[in-house]
């Protein structure tokens, strides 16, 4: 058996593929059919099927494995952990489940969680699953405005939040954030939970607030049923980082979703139930869904949830939680590893790292020279993975559970099974071949646990997605790449993010690629600005690994671009700042750079953080004009 074959399988007999992979988790009632494509785009995966996402998680481990490791939580914020069992993850599941029963939360009700990372989201959105509701979670410190259009949306009967957060030991108060929210939003929701952590003083609301202190001591021995959900039925919401306007609400279902990330553990990170999982995302974004909260347990794993930074209370913090809870299998971000790349490299080597057989990391593209640092640092495979918010699991990504494939620096790898990949030309929707630029889409129907529509808005879902590309009903990554000769992609950048250049086509990767090169740059973003002669020009962003005459180090920038991608490529003005704004997930908000070079509102800004880094890049943009 090949990937190849496999992989063809998957695209041709999807029934046989998935009615396999389906057997990895418990069915209440056995679905009647693996898949329904009778109305594009729209696939339903799994129809008639009963089942139930947290009694997957949970409850199924529980004959096997009560005693063993579930959720490892740990705060360098607070310099709290607690490692909770199995039977004890139940418990505080379902004490969770009875709280939110109590003030009226049944199926189908939304519940937004607002929250830091700590044990109490976990139990939050497992309770929801377990009850049927379906929950939207907020990264905490999200920005009032934007928390308030999120509410106005997803319309949650209920918030379970915290009084605050913490980063870098400084508290971030949560609770200002939300009632200014609540204030702003035209949809008010009946109740508010609120952890008290004690990091921050604040005013409880009457007869809105509760305090999960004293609601989780009326509730913490009783028992919660499980709610079967037909296969279809929403498990989440998940809006898109970046979005302006309305948000998108990614909707998943529960069934596909199960199903297709139990199968990416054997397929993609080989791990085995009982080892330990340490995913450094936050759940507000899909990869803390996906990856911290619900396939780690899916497989009966243990999941490390993680409040703080990669450098508090120094850069070895991840190292030392590799060997103490004996670490499998890591998942982060390349952003992560280029902050790393600025330390000592001693905190890579002394500590015991036998127990990680692989590193993973997503969230952006991964450059060749972050990717051969990190390995020769920790001396570990490092898989590069692609993937998207609306997908909810790896698209392309190096499938080693059937045939060890490669991996390739430079390439996320190749399409994941159930993916039907293109790469298509984005003026004609012609097919292109190797080594071609074009836009990466998918061929429908999506495989199971990708987005099933956006939340409200099924139209939306379909002009968004499936309309892009002339004279093709195909779902669009808006994302632009080029395959090689054996099946390998590689990303060059949004397709926004290709830019014309005097008539010249160019991706920002490119030459983001070319730039981070350079033995001084630690990180870059490059982005297209309106010129009114060229039409368009590239700007770049850049982050010195050490202090630097920032004069130099711009003139060896544009030089490196000339000598790699030629003078057309070379940016028009190369900035040397201090940090650039980030999602949570360490992808870098190319729009919110791109808008404040261009003088515009920079928009859906997700924390204060970004707001203050955007204005001192606007500061050294201003202070370069002047002089």
């Amino acid at each position: 058996m090949s990937y190849k074959s496999e992989h063809e399988r998957s695209i041709k007999n999807p029934d046989d593929f998935w009615g396999e992979q389906a057997k990895l988790i418990h069915w209440e009632k056995p679905f009647t059919r693996v898949l329904n494509y009778s109305n594009p785009p729209f696939a339903t995966w799994f129809e008639g099927g009963l089942t139930n996402i947290c009694y997957n998680a949970v409850d199924r481990h529980l004959l096997d494995r009560a005693e063993q490791a579930a959720l490892i939580a740990v705060s360098t914020e607070t310099n709290q952990e607690k490692v909770y069992s199995y039977q004890e993850l139940y418990d505080e599941v379902n004490c969770m489940a009875a709280i939110l029963k109590a003030h009226g939360i049944q199926k189908g009700d939304r519940v937004l969680i607002y929250m830091p990372m700590i044990a109490q989201a976990c139990f939050a959105m497992l309770a929801c699953a377990r009850i049927g509701a379906i929950h939207t979670v907020v990264f905490g410190g999200f920005a009032s405005h934007s928390l308030a259009s999120r509410i106005d949306d997803a319309k949650p009967k209920m918030i379970v939040t915290a009084e605050a957060g913490s980063r870098g030991g400084k508290a971030i108060p949560y609770k200002p954030l939300l009632d200014e929210a609540i204030s702003l939003s035209q949809y008010k929701p009946a109740k508010v939970l609120i952890v008290n952590r004690g990091l921050a003083a604040f005013t409880p609301v009457v007869g809105r607030d509760l305090d999960y202190a004293l609601e989780r001591a009326q509730h913490l021995h009783d028992l919660v049923p499980i709610e079967w959900v037909d296969a279809t039925h929403p498990s989440y919401i998940l809006y898109t980082s970046g979005t302006t306007g309305k948000p998108k609400g990614v909707q998943r279902d529960t069934g596909g979703y199960a199903v297709a990330l139990a199968s990416t553990m054997n397929h993609i990170f080989c791990c085995k139930p009982g080892e330990t999982m340490f995913c450094t995302s936050d759940i507000g974004w899909v990869v803390g869904h996906s990856y911290i909260i619900y396939a780690p347990l899916l497989h009966g794993m243990a999941t490390v949830l993680y409040e703080g930074t990669p450098l508090r209370p120094d850069a070895g913090i991840w190292w030392s939680l590799v060997e103490k809870y004996k670490i499998s299998v890591m998942f982060s971000a390349p952003t992560a590893i280029r902050v790393l790349k600025k330390h000592d490299p001693r905190f890579l080597t002394q500590y015991d790292l036998s127990s990680l057989h692989t590193f993973f990391l997503a969230g952006e593209p991964l450059d060749e020279p972050t990717a051969s640092w990190i390995h020769g640092a920790i001396n570990k495979p490092i898989v590069d993975n692609y993937w998207q918010t609306e997908t909810g699991w790896p698209i392309l990504a190096i499938q080693r559970g059937v045939e060890a494939l490669p991996s390739k620096f430079g390439s996320p790898g190749v399409p994941s099974f159930g993916y039907n990949m293109k790469l298509l030309d984005d003026a004609s929707g012609a097919e292109l071949g190797p080594n071609q630029k074009g836009v990466i889409a998918i061929e429908g129907p999506l495989p199971p646990g990708c987005m099933q529509t956006i939340w409200g808005d099924d139209k939306r879902f379909i002009s968004t997605y499936w309309e892009t590309i002339p004279g093709r009903m195909i779902y669009s990554t808006f994302d632009w790449g080029i395959k090689d000769q054996d099946g390998y992609f590689f990303i060059l950048g949004r397709t926004d993010d290709v830019i014309n250049v005097a008539g010249h086509r160019l991706g920002t990767r490119e030459i983001e690629e070319s730039i981070s090169s350079h033995p001084n740059v630690s990180e870059v973003a490059v982005v297209g600005i309106e010129d009114k002669l060229k039409g368009q020009s590239a700007i770049a962003f850049v982050i010195p690994r050490d202090a630097t005459n920032v004069a130099q180090l711009e003139a060896e920038c544009m030089k490196t671009v000339d000598n790699q991608l030629g003078a057309i490529a070379r940016p028009s003005r190369v900035y040397v700042i201090t940090a650039l704004p980030k999602t949570r997930s360490g992808k870098i908000v190319r729009r919110s750079l791109q808008a404040v070079a261009e003088g515009r509102d920079p928009g859906d800004i997700s924390t204060m953080e970004d707001q203050t880094v955007l204005t001192q890049i606007k500061t050294v943009m201003e202070q370069n004009l002047v002089s």
